[in-house]
């Protein structure tokens, strides 16, 4: 069965133009990977979770602040892998030198015995809609396209 995240991309306006925040996933499989690496603050969603109380629970957990504010609808899209992403947008800001993610636990290197931590998300970061529209992963592009719509600048 395809898996279902949620997730919310936090927007400012800065200097006549859009900019958003995404994450650089955490762990030794991303270290090298920039381009089409970058995401949206998500996870995934409990069988009867509320989409966007599943969104905000993500958001905390790998940004390390609760979102507020108007939540806007960018609906979904379906990523490579199969998995189906719903995301909201709000406004607001942060320092995304700040970020305080969760961290998971793997065995690394592999089959060595022996295990290490990394955070969900190793950086945050602002960027304008060009230059995001290059970071994020592919498929999450799309809700980019859908909050230009909806924002005015």
């Amino acid at each position: 069965m395809a898996k279902i995240s949620a997730g919310l991309i936090l927007y400012r306006k800065k200097e006549n133009r859009l900019e958003v925040l995404l994450i650089h996933p955490g762990g030794p499989f991303w270290v090298k990977k920039d381009l089409g690496a970058w995401s949206i603050p998500k996870g995934e969603i409990g069988s009867e979770e509320d989409h966007l109380a599943a969104a905000k629970r993500e958001f905390e957990e790998e940004v390390g602040f609760a979102p507020a504010g108007e939540f806007l609808p960018l609906g979904s899209v379906v990523e490579k892998s199969g998995k189906t992403v719903h995301a909201w947008a709000f406004e607001g800001d942060c320092d995304p030198k700040s970020i305080k993610s969760d961290t998971f636990t793997i065995e690394w290197p592999p089959r060595s015995g022996r295990q290490q931590t990394f955070p969900e998300a190793d950086r945050a970061e602002f960027f304008d809609d060009e230059t995001a529209k290059q970071k994020i992963n592919p498929a999450q592009a799309e809700f980019l396209s859908k909050l230009l719509e909806k924002v005015s600048i």
